[in-house]
């Protein structure tokens, strides 16, 4: 078991910026893929991006490539997700997950922070 803890979500406006944050105690966090997820009102939960356990290599929805990007410390248990240029339809509820198991199924889930984009 892992325990997630995001945060860093706020109010901006078009075409600004926000670093997200996703704390991970627990277990060895360089042993995890992780991922992000958002949740927009009255969606489905929502892929956005993965990273594997090193930080070798990323993955990203289509909706969100060239603007956000996934990054990991191991050092410091943390993952993060920087996202550039947002745009309205961001707007959602962000959320970490680990898959500890590693078989591309997540099963630890943050609490998830509300990101809002304002036009």
């Amino acid at each position: 078991q892992v325990q997630l803890v995001e945060s860093g979500g706020g109010l901006v406006q078009a075409g600004g910026s926000l670093r997200l944050s996703c704390a991970a105690s627990g277990r060895s966090f360089d042993t995890i893929p992780m991922g992000w997820f958002r949740q927009a009102p009255g969606k489905e939960r929502e892929f956005v991006g993965t990273i594997r356990r090193n930080g070798s290599s990323t993955y990203y929805a289509d909706s969100v490539k060239g603007r956000f990007t996934i990054s990991r410390d191991n050092a410091k248990n943390t993952m993060y997700l920087r996202m550039n240029s947002l745009k309205p339809e961001d707007t959602a509820v962000y959320y970490c997950a680990a898959d500890t198991l590693g078989l591309g199924q997540y099963d630890n889930w943050g609490q998830g922070t509300q990101v809002t984009v304002s036009s």
